[in-house]
């Protein structure tokens, strides 16, 4: 297969929603050009294309999780979730075809899709009590396991060897239909914690494939590294944010549905935030954590107030949701533009924070209209709208603090941990924080905060 062009491209759905410099070059903080800025610099070609895999990947773990339970409770929306995840299959094959040419195209479309296939095979196996079935869907995806992993050894000329493509997608697989059994047995606290790996375990596998292709076709990305420092933070930021609009979206669903697992889907979004929290703290500081804490779970709260006001037909209260909302953004806006010195400008964060909730309430209400199509489109804006503040916060803390963001040469070997990612990151202990708080909050059951109406 042969490198068809230049960069791995975007998908248009993704491109037109992430202006990734919009952000860091206002108030004169401009897009570094030297070679040592390039090299700590959070928006350089490599960066774009492992922020663009992680995006598409672990948006495809969240899609299939809400589209595999669509399913086995028979709602009404289920081909719109399905067409969604059919649609980020897309995004991927595309991506693939910008740089492996459209025959490599067609053969990862045609295997990818047939793994969301036996996914299908399962549920209704699942719905209709077939262990035989199940079974067979189960097997159908060992197959599958195989020839991706033939796939990626081939098309990265053995960068991602075949028996460590496979060791990733058993961790994938076993994620998608422990997350899905656990949903169908009433264990939704386990349902969520399993979706929540599954993004995340999807964000180490956009870390590896990037390596992997600029590893590959260095002179394509400008010889830029993929795996330092300031990206890290960069895609960490980016899969936390990106989560939060799909968290938001699905559990507003459940409460409109009135859905029993929406106490559990309320606290993964919950736990979401909780990490954000915790990132901003470990570069500001406690306090200004604990503040941004309180401002950003506030407009998780006047979302369910607008839930609650929407079930109860009262649009006095819908109004009021909606007011809050506004005061919200003015709220946030105003703190991350104190926090990062003039870095992320209100201005830009206001239009920014206003697209994302328009974004969701728009989900919201074309769910409860029955417009399944505009939700699902609402969705996936909402979702790929995020990559905005992931991209504008991370150049802001990398400006603000530069000795923390040394350069670092490309991986000298590709990572040893499977879909995962590299085996000794030699970051800094800013950034192993970090991470230890991302996996940390994996695994920590947050209570729901309650609120009165």
């Amino acid at each position: 297969m042969k490198l068809n062009k230049v960069l791995l491209a975007l998908p248009l759905s993704l491109s037109l929603l992430v202006p990734t410099a919009a952000l860091a070059d206002s108030h004169g903080h401009s897009t570094p050009t030297s070679e040592s800025a390039m090299e700590a610099s959070t928006m350089t070609p490599a960066a774009e294309l492992r922020i663009a895999l992680d995006t598409t990947l672990t948006e495809h773990a969240f899609l299939a999780v809400e589209a595999m339970r669509k399913g086995v409770d028979g709602a009404e929306d289920f081909d719109q979730a399905s067409g969604a995840l059919l649609a980020n299959a897309d995004d991927l094959s595309a991506a693939v075809g910008s740089v492996y040419g459209d025959e490599g195209a067609a053969q990862f479309d045609e295997i990818w899709k047939s793994h969301i296939g036996y996914f299908v095979d399962y549920v209704t196996a699942t719905a209709e009590d077939n262990q035989e079935g199940k079974d067979q869907a189960l097997a159908e995806l060992e197959e599958y396991k195989v020839e991706q992993s033939k796939f990626f050894d081939t098309a990265t000329d053995g960068l991602l060897p075949a028996a460590a493509v496979q060791e990733g997608l058993d961790v994938h697989v076993d994620q998608l239909i422990m997350a899905f059994d656990a949903y169908v047995a009433g264990d939704f606290e386990q349902a969520y914690s399993l979706e929540r790996e599954s993004i995340q375990h999807m964000s180490m596998f956009a870390e590896s494939l990037s390596i992997a292709i600029t590893t590959q076709f260095p002179e394509k990305f400008e010889n830029t590294n993929p795996d330092t420092p300031a990206i890290d933070l960069r895609a960490t930021l980016n899969t936390t944010f990106t989560e939060h609009a799909g968290l938001a979206a699905m559990a507003m669903q459940d409460g409109a549905d009135g859905a029993e697992s929406f106490d559990q889907a309320s606290a993964a979004l919950l736990a979401n935030a909780d990490d954000l929290s915790a990132a901003v703290g470990s570069v500001y500081g406690e306090e200004a954590g604990a503040q941004f804490e309180e401002t950003w779970k506030s407009h998780i709260g006047y979302f369910v107030d607008y839930v609650v006001a929407t079930g109860e037909e009262n649009a006095e209260g819908q109004e009021q949701a909606r007011a809050e909302l506004d005061q919200y953004i003015l709220d946030q806006a105003a703190f991350l533009d104190s926090a990062t010195e003039g870095r992320v400008p209100a201005d830009a964060l206001e239009e920014g924070l206003t697209a994302h909730v328009e974004q969701l309430l728009t989900a919201f209400d074309s769910y409860v209209a029955g417009d399944y199509e505009t939700a699902y489109s609402s969705i996936r804006e909402a979702y790929a709208h995020m990559q905005m503040p992931a991209a504008g916060l991370s150049a802001a803390i990398v400006d603000q603090f530069p000795e923390e963001f040394g350069a670092t040469e490309m991986p000298s070997e590709m990572p040893k941990t499977g879909m995962g990612g590299t085996a000794d990151t030699g970051s800094f202990p800013f950034m192993w924080v970090l991470a230890g708080l991302m996996l940390a909050a994996l695994t920590t059951v947050v209570a729901v905060r309650t609120r009165k109406q």
